[in-house]
């Protein structure tokens, strides 16, 4: 019997908290979500910073490049909410993060992003994949910090460039690990969703994180038969995510928690 839909709070839950924000973790973690996924850039003197974007212009009170930015700059921006009014939430670093899943012995989706523009991989027909760059260093930064907060077993580090996923297996080879998909890029390699399964494989991540609307039976059939587990996100959608969960998807990240719970039953 496999194990149940576990529910992730896409960026501590974006739309109930300022998304990627001590409290929006906090509070995603007391609602009884089982994981917290988050964004992880790198600051100009190596800190480990937890912000989607490659900018501070949408989520912050700030502008400017977060990779031309230090800790100490970055910790000064304040976060907007889900109605882009600021609060008083701060830009958090990785380990401020870990240290509250840590205490709420909970589980970490850690989306390691890339410099600049894109996601850091492009993909041509016939599944050409090609990775592109990606911060020097930052898999050896995110792996000591989560094992630094002793969460390492509970961690899932997630990438959309697969050289980023390539690398923290190298470092760590029990690690579990996401290639991070779009819809965008299956049509690209002229694919069908199922052979995401086999690029997974290609570059030896555990998982494989889609657009929930690309996933359907023969995905899950094909994770199923490869050993591959299957992650779908964003999902706010009350009947897709009964869907998804009738499928039997493996993680269901959202931006409202409550309601993935609620709709397992398990608010």
């Amino acid at each position: 019997m496999r194990p149940a839909t576990l529910i992730a709070a896409h960026r501590g839950g974006g739309r109930l908290w300022p998304e990627n924000s001590l409290r929006g973790f906090r509070e995603s973690l007391a609602l009884g979500a089982d994981l917290v996924e988050l964004d992880v850039h790198l600051a100009t003197d190596g800190a480990l910073v937890v912000i989607h974007d490659a900018t501070l212009r949408r989520t912050t009170d700030r502008r400017g490049r977060v990779r031309t930015r230090t800790a100490a700059e970055l910790r000064r921006a304040r976060l907007r909410g889900p109605d882009r009014r600021l609060t008083t939430e701060h830009v958090p670093m990785l380990d401020e993060v870990l240290a509250v899943v840590a205490a709420a012995n909970g589980g970490v989706l850690v989306e390691v992003k890339v410099p600049g523009r894109g996601l850091g991989v492009r993909y041509f027909p016939r599944s050409r994949i090609r990775p592109g760059a990606r911060y020097k260093g930052i898999e050896e930064r995110v792996i000591a910090a989560l094992s630094h907060a002793g969460v390492l077993e509970r961690a899932n580090v997630m990438s959309f460039n697969p050289a980023v996923v390539e690398r923290a297996r190298e470092l760590v080879p029990r690690l579990r690990t996401t290639l991070l998909v779009s819809t965008m890029h299956v049509r690209l390699a002229r694919a069908r969703p199922a052979d995401t399964v086999t690029w997974a494989l290609r570059f030896g991540a555990t998982d494989v994180g889609l657009k929930h609307t690309l996933i359907d039976a023969s995905v899950i059939d094909a994770a199923r038969a490869a050993g591959v587990s299957v992650g779908a996100w964003t999902v706010n959608d009350e009947p897709e995510m009964r869907r998804l969960i009738a499928l039997g998807v493996d993680v269901l990240t959202s931006d409202r928690p409550d309601l993935a719970l609620r709709t397992l039953g398990r608010a």
